[in-house]
């Protein structure tokens, strides 16, 4: 009984630390460096406004100096050299606010569209990321399938040649049953190896996801159900990849940037208007002159005013930067186009990709159960006399390759339920947990 006991709660401890898509997911928030290029970037850019609203803002400067005089000159006609020696110091404080500056103006409102393009960034990051995630584990878990799979092919063959054997023996079969099961085995064994290194390839690249070994994995639950897409509608979701895709904001921020650009750059013909002032105070020490000491002095002054620029000529470069700037724009607005067509094709790729895994998973599904009964005929032929050794293992292969394929169709189809929300800009930790919750 305790050894009942004891098993029971090894394996419920096992099962409790095995981990899921939504933890790994966690992990990799707290750890992948790609993810935490994107997070600092976005801190960076988070800075943009503040500098460009600097622009609007006052400039206060504050200045002081002190300095010893010694001064000679002659008189004509001379009478000798006149020394004169005295200190003088003296600060200042001046204020600067601009008025009219349209450059300044179209630089904020560039900051403001750069923050904007600085959180879509980090958003598609976070969709890169969750895409990446979801793909390591699946391979992980198609991984072990196969090795899985091919394990158990290669017990089944072992199996069906130790058979092929015993019927040589006593004569009821002939040596070439034996070869091709031994064939099988042999293959099957090299099959068994790659699966085995490509598991620990796929742990490998999931382990620099998350900075740590993952362990054992939960799989899906066996017959998982999954919806089809909703709406079901492909047109409804290029539509919604053409707007809401965060490719597609990006690419609409960095054309009103542009186009701001170019305001910025025709300001240059335009004058500028700032209000200045300044509060100072100079002072002279006393003078030493021929004997005679001079009183010092004490000298104040404020001054209030506007300060009117009108630019004539720089030598045509706010011209030349003029057309650059348009030319840049209509860059921009290729850039915006283009990535429409990229949004709708990625969507348009994602939702035939989970509609037609769906329809490949049904398949699947029903010609596991054909290869199955295909295998107990060819097994009961063979022991009859009707079927040779090679029917057998070939409807062997056929189930364990459809197993395999069914595997892979369920996890490529979940894959892709994941890009089709990315590609409209809807992907979250919610999708990650909605399919976590059809695991094991």
């Amino acid at each position: 009984m305790k050894k009942i006991v004891l098993l029971s709660a090894l394996f419920l401890t096992g099962a409790a630390q095995a981990a899921d898509l939504l933890g790994v997911y966690r992990d990799a928030v707290g750890y992948d460096a790609q993810f935490s290029a994107a997070r600092s970037a976005l801190e960076a850019g988070r800075e943009k406004l503040p500098q460009a609203r600097a622009g609007l803002l006052p400039v206060v400067g504050l200045s002081s100096n002190t300095v010893w005089n010694e001064i000679e000159y002659q008189t004509r006609p001379s009478t000798g050299v006149v020394p004169a020696n005295f200190n003088s110091n003296g600060w200042s404080l001046t204020l600067s606010q601009p008025l009219f500056r349209w450059q300044n103006w179209m630089s904020y409102q560039q900051g403001g569209l750069q923050v904007a393009q600085a959180e879509m960034q980090y958003g598609l990051a976070k969709q890169d990321l969750a895409v990446r995630v979801a793909q390591a584990y699946f391979d992980v878990l198609l991984a072990q399938e196969t090795l899985t799979t091919a394990q158990a092919q290669k017990k089944a063959i072992s199996e069906q040649l130790e058979s092929a054997k015993r019927n040589f023996e006593v004569g009821t079969a002939t040596i070439t049953d034996t070869h091709e099961a031994q064939a099988r085995f042999d293959l099957t064994t090299a099959q068994e190896i790659v699966a085995t290194n490509d598991l620990q390839v796929k742990r490998d690249v999931l382990q620099m996801l998350i900075g740590k070994e993952a362990g054992e994995l939960k799989s899906l639950r066996p017959g998982v159900l999954i919806t089809r897409p909703q709406p079901d509608d492909v047109g409804k979701w290029v539509a919604s990849a053409e707007q809401g895709s965060l490719s597609v904001q990006f690419s609409q921020a960095g054309l009103e940037i542009a186009a701001r650009e170019v305001e910025k750059q025709r300001a240059g013909h335009y004058p500028t208007l700032d209000l200045v002032a300044s509060r100072g105070r100079s002072t002279l020490g006393q003078t030493f002159t021929q004997g005679v000491t001079r009183p010092g002095s004490d000298t104040d002054s404020t001054t209030v005013g506007l300060q009117l620029a009108i630019p004539v000529f720089s030598g045509g470069i706010t011209v030349s930067r003029d057309r650059e700037a348009t030319a840049l724009r209509e860059k921009a607005s290729a850039d915006l186009d283009n990535a429409r067509r990229q949004a709708a094709l990625s969507a348009r790729q994602a939702y035939l990709g989970v509609t037609s895994g769906l329809a490949q998973v049904k398949a699947l599904e029903q010609g596991l159960v054909s290869s199955q009964s295909a295998l107990e005929s060819n097994k009961l032929g063979y022991e009859v006399g009707v079927r040779i050794n090679i029917d057998v293992l070939n409807a062997q292969q056929q189930v364990y390759s459809t197993r395999r394929d069914l595997a892979k169709a369920r996890l490529d189809t979940l894959n892709s339920q994941l890009r089709l929300k990315a590609a409209v800009g809807a992907l979250g930790e919610a999708d990650i947990a909605a399919i976590n919750a059809l695991l094991e």
